[in-house]
């Protein structure tokens, strides 16, 4: 029920440096990956709305104008590689993980407000999720089942960030690997759409 490109877009999209990923690796980087554990269920709960919002809405639209899921999948693919590209571009710009130490409502404001809960309840969810309560609950499942790990892995990469132990892995080198990936996902996801006109 749930396909192996659901899970691959899924755990690119999630891998990638955005707001909520760079406050798990600031709290990774002020008070360790333990303490910073108490943060991914207010991940999850930030995603579960926003997208659960974003697919509703969607979901009510499309049954009106058929066309919206596909115009917004193709929008999806352009965001994607937008971000590829601004990724690459900025990964030689030092980022400033010195914040406030970071708190749970923080970080659920800031996954709430994240373009890409729109991405994921547009692009990468299928269609069939808004409309099924069975087929919503496998994928928001498997969703979240994915979202931990990866949010454990950010928490991770900031403490060995603040560390210094691994000489190859800093920003820079983060961010063109993410941006190379997300360029090999925004192609079938185009091709998906373009299919589908």
């Amino acid at each position: 029920m749930v396909s192996l490109f659901f899970i691959g877009l899924v755990v690119t999209i999630l891998l990638t440096p955005g707001p909520t990923n760079t406050l798990l690796a600031s709290s990774g980087i002020q008070v360790g990956v333990r303490k910073s554990f108490r943060l991914i269920p207010a991940e999850a709960f930030g995603y579960l709305i926003s997208i659960s919002v974003w697919g509703g809405l969607i979901g009510s639209i499309s049954a009106q104008f058929p066309a919206v899921p596909t115009v917004l999948k193709l929008f999806s693919a352009g965001y994607i590689i937008y971000l590829a590209i601004r990724l690459w571009k900025t990964a030689d710009i030092e980022e400033s993980f010195d914040q406030p130490t970071i708190r749970a409502r923080e970080l659920f404001t800031a996954t709430l407000l994240n373009p890409k809960a729109l991405l994921f309840a547009s692009a990468i969810f299928p269609v069939i999720a808004w409309k099924s309560t069975n087929a919503y609950v496998a994928h928001m499942l498997v969703f979240v089942l994915l979202l931990i790990p990866i949010a454990f892995f950010w928490t991770f990469i900031g403490s060995l960030l603040a560390s210094n132990r691994v000489r190859w892995l800093n920003q820079s080198n983060l961010q063109k690997t993410a941006s190379l990936v997300l360029v090999s996902f925004s192609i079938p996801l185009s091709y998906s759409a373009i299919l589908n006109l």
